[in-house]
């Protein structure tokens, strides 16, 4: 077992409209497999929470779509949030009350985010081992896990560079 990288830090020369598109096409399938609606505003939503490799909260969703469209509210981005975490299309980083895109969406998992501190920046972390080792732990306490999120701050390797002595 190793650790699989859902979603890498943005790379150099990263073709962020592919990553959008790549990320709705794939959203757009598994609610298609699942029989559930991937609503002209869930999609949006959920584009928006992929236009950018960091954390976005409720509101910031919300002031974009009044731009949009007058008629937004705080329900319906709650809504859309509610479905598109229910679905496992994206992931609610805790420490920072906001939403992330899921890199596998076809694929329940418990994620690990390694959060950076300076530019905000979000990668996922698939590492099964991590899981068991909290779950063996838990059990050995008698402790049921209910949800797990674990998020880790840090540097990215963007952030690295700038600071990196020559």
């Amino acid at each position: 077992m190793g650790t699989n990288v859902v979603t890498p830090f943005k790379q150099t020369g990263h073709d962020h409209g592919h990553c959008i598109d790549d990320a709705l096409a794939r959203a757009e399938e598994q609610c298609r497999l699942r029989g559930v609606r991937l609503t002209p505003i869930r999609r949006r939503v959920l584009e928006l929470i992929w236009h950018t490799h960091a954390p976005v909260k409720a509101y910031d969703l919300l002031d974009t779509l009044r731009g949009e469209r007058r008629s937004a509210a705080p329900p319906t981005v709650y809504r859309a949030l509610d479905f598109l975490l229910d679905e496992g299309l994206i992931h609610r980083i805790e420490s920072l009350n906001a939403y992330v895109g899921c890199g596998n969406p076809e694929h329940q998992h418990v994620g690990q985010f390694l959060i950076c501190g300076q530019c905000g920046a979000v990668a996922e972390l698939d590492d099964p081992e991590v899981n068991g080792l909290l779950l063996r732990k838990a059990a050995e306490m008698g402790f049921r896990i209910s949800n797990q999120t674990i998020e880790i701050n840090g540097t990215c390797p963007a952030c690295r560079e700038e600071v990196a002595p020559e």
